[in-house]
């Protein structure tokens, strides 16, 4: 008999409280080259994702576990968010833009330009309480047309931008090699940022780092290490409302206390790269791993 490895790997006994030992790790559905970028629509009940290299944009419906084409071509969008009036937020390697779709359908380009210079690729994205909108740009979307456009970037540098509610757009975070997933955390007082940099140097140690956000929400002071990551990098990654970080990495999805601790690890098949809170309660992990899509059911509430 093959021993099946554990699910479930217990650091500390926090992360006991936050897993239901019987739950399973399901396989909702299979066929993607890289699937990233997941949002959650609660009204609708479904669930989207991208399926970068194949240029589309997938849907499942939790109502009855169909999973459908949702756009394609699609611009190779990577992250995906849902701002507070329910409209897609939208990650575009090709368009080289953060974008945002109307209730009609139309697409509103909500950047696509730092100082007259275009973005390199904006990466993932998240939007504050106050309706501001941040995301990460750096190159991968640029760096060969497996997941976008080879250009040379025109910026120079890859940074996080903050979209104010008045459409100006600022850089926030400018030491890092290559930022990835962001998010805040549950006061909004401190912004998570993933560096996966060491794809492009290997001395960049594959972390997470908090930078805290001042007092108007504009900007963000001098970013620390937060944690790095054992196996693999730190791609996307989102908070449950306790302050837990949950996040990607190469052999499943690791979690963290607000202090920095790793409490534990969920085992996934494949590598992961991206997460989210979904279902009615924002109690099951939505995984995007590779090639394919898992669910499971924990015992915390995302933001």
């Amino acid at each position: 008999m093959t021993e099946t490895a554990p699910l479930y790997d217990i650091r500390d006994a926090r992360f006991a409280r936050l897993i239901h030992t019987q739950a399973r790790l399901d396989r909702l559905w299979t066929g993607g080259r890289w699937c990233e970028g997941p949002a959650w629509f609660p009204a609708g009940k479904y669930a989207i994702w991208s399926d970068i290299p194949n240029d589309r944009v997938m849907r499942w419906d939790a109502t009855d576990g169909s999973v459908s084409v949702f756009e394609s071509p699609a611009l190779n969008q990577n992250g995906h968010a849902v701002d507070r009036e329910g409209r897609l937020i939208r990650c575009e390697h090709r368009g080289r833009a953060v974008t945002r779709i109307e209730p009609d359908g139309t697409r509103t380009v909500l950047a696509d330009r730092y100082r007259g210079q275009r973005l390199n690729s904006p990466n993932d994205v998240t939007v504050r309480a106050d309706g501001s909108v941040w995301f990460s740009d750096p190159t991968y979307g640029i760096d060969s047309d497996y997941e976008g456009a080879a250009a040379e970037s025109e910026i120079g540098a890859q940074n996080v931008y903050r979209i104010g509610p008045d459409g100006a757009l600022k850089a926030v975070v400018e030491d890092l090699r290559q930022p990835n997933g962001l998010a805040f955390s549950p006061d909004g007082s401190v912004l998570y940022v993933s560096d996966t940099g060491i794809t492009h140097d290997p001395a960049c140690p594959p972390e997470i780092r908090a930078y805290p956000v001042s007092a108007d929400g504009t900007g963000v002071g001098e970013g620390v290490p937060f944690c790095r990551c054992e196996t693999g990098v730190f791609d996307g990654f989102r908070l449950d409302r306790a302050g837990n970080l949950w996040s990607s990495a190469g052999d499943g999805v690791h979690c963290f206390a607000p202090d920095g601790t790793m409490l534990g690890r969920i085992a996934v098949p494949e590598t992961v790269a991206n997460l989210c809170f979904i279902g009615p309660a924002r109690n099951r992990l939505l995984i995007c791993a590779t090639s394919s899509i898992y669910a499971i059911y924990v015992n915390a509430t995302g933001l």
